[in-house]
């Protein structure tokens, strides 16, 4: 099984971006331990502050992998592009949010990935990458 997490903007700050809502955990070190946990999943990971990169990367992958842990970050809530590549792909998608954004601003009550996704993740701290990873065994 071939599993891609991708990350989107600000992503790459966490462990120093508000730790009191994201954690004091780099996502590599996080990742290194789903590695670990999950040893017979090729699990890869993608970053970008950049919403083109993104879609690129959804397309990339989108049509050989066998699922995308999706975590497009504020582009949730503004790109239609981001959610049309999403819609435009035969691998599955499971939308994860760190932060539970329904506890938030309400403009992160919405999101242009989930009407695609097959399922969504919210609010679990960096476990909801574990339970997306889970979600596709």
């Amino acid at each position: 099984m071939k599993i891609i997490i991708i990350n989107g903007p600000n992503l790459n700050l966490l462990g120093k971006r508000e730790p009191e809502i994201y954690g004091s955990q780099t996502f590599e070190d996080y990742f290194v331990s789903l590695q670990a946990e999950f040893p017979n999943i090729e699990l890869v990971y993608f970053q970008s502050n950049i919403e083109g990169e993104i879609i690129s990367k959804i397309q990339e992958t989108g049509f050989t992998f066998d699922g995308i842990i999706l975590n497009a970050a504020a582009y949730t809530h503004t790109s239609v592009g981001i959610g049309d590549a999403v819609k435009s792909i035969t691998a599955p998608v499971i939308e994860v949010h760190i932060s539970n954004t329904f506890s938030r601003e309400s403009f992160r009550h919405q999101s242009y990935i989930s009407p695609n996704a097959k399922g969504i993740i919210i609010g679990f701290g960096l476990e909801s990458y574990k339970l997306a990873i889970q979600a596709f065994l």
